[in-house]
């Protein structure tokens, strides 16, 4: 796939067909990770890589089950109706779309500053260098023909996975990501267009 046919082809996909990821192949998504600029050089990234569902479901067993777009129009104030829909198709999905997927992956990265209470725009460093690692992993999981969603901990699903996982109090989970083919009958939400005459500028704003 060309490359810039894989980054025009990212979605997030929370429908994915029943169909298990080749480890070669998981390896190859998951070693892109490791090609993102890192702040500090060192690349101490770690990937946990889980595919048996009983494991799967520990790890995400503090994620919300059973949300409804009911419940979602009561948390959620938003006006733009675009904007709207896609929460509505997203946010009830959340579980399913992580246990349905043929993995989750787990990037973590070492709590070297505090990032919830940055001194400065610096202390960051570390959290944006995990995030080009992840859209890595996502845009080479589109060149391999699956697809990607990714979940951030609330409350106290970060606690829970590394709990299930044995991971060192050290270490912070960015997000969950969920790995598969996507499903044929694959829901995707509406994109609000973007004016690229307006948002893109020349020498000045």
């Amino acid at each position: 796939m060309d490359f810039y046919e894989v980054i025009n082809s990212r979605h997030s996909i929370r429908d994915f067909a029943d169909e298990s990821i080749p480890k070669d192949i998981m390896e190859r998504i998951v070693r892109a990770a490791y090609t993102a600029p890192a702040n500090d050089h060192f690349r101490d990234w770690h990937y946990v890589v889980v595919t048996d569902k009983e494991i799967m479901k520990n790890v995400i067993e503090g994620v919300p089950k059973n949300l409804t777009v009911k419940d979602v129009d009561a948390m959620t104030f938003i006006s733009d109706p675009v904007q709207k829909e896609s929460y509505q198709i997203a946010v009830p999905k959340q579980y399913r779309m992580l246990i349905d997927a043929a993995a989750i992956i787990i990037p973590l990265m070492k709590k070297k500053v505090d990032i919830l209470n940055p001194s400065c725009l610096s202390d960051l460093n570390c959290y944006a260098s995990v995030w080009c690692g992840i859209e890595n992993v996502w845009l080479a999981a589109v060149a391999e023909g699956y697809g990607c969603n990714v979940r951030i901990p609330l409350g106290n699903e970060e606690t829970v996975a590394k709990e299930a996982l044995n991971i060192p109090d050290d270490y912070m989970i960015p997000c969950f990501i969920g790995v598969g083919r996507p499903a044929e009958t694959a829901v995707y939400t509406k994109q609000i267009d973007v004016d690229y005459d307006t948002q893109i500028h020349w020498e000045m704003f």
